[in-house]
């Protein structure tokens, strides 16, 4: 029985980084390489979250277009919260 390989298609390629980019956001925060409330953290959701988001609405598949975009949201309260919360100079 022969293997065939699929090439990456753009969907997959935009789909692969957000949730790359989602994923190395948790690894950093549990090795402590990035303190859980700050701006990166939530910066590294968003761009994430927001790009599994946009390969989800490419290939329509509305669960995680709903999974994704409630992250994204959800990743932009935490950082307009932080953000109002720190000191202004």
């Amino acid at each position: 029985m022969r293997s065939e390989t699929k090439n990456m298609t753009y969907n997959d390629i935009i789909g692969f980084i957000g949730v790359f980019i989602t994923l190395l956001a948790y690894f950093l925060i549990i090795f402590d390489f990035i303190p859980k409330e700050g701006v990166l953290f939530y910066v590294m959701n968003i761009v994430g979250a927001g790009l599994a988001c946009y390969a989800s609405v490419l290939i329509v598949y509305w669960p995680f277009v709903v999974l994704e975009g409630t992250w994204t949201l959800i990743s932009l309260v935490g950082l307009l919260k932080l953000l109002k919360a720190q000191p202004q100079e």
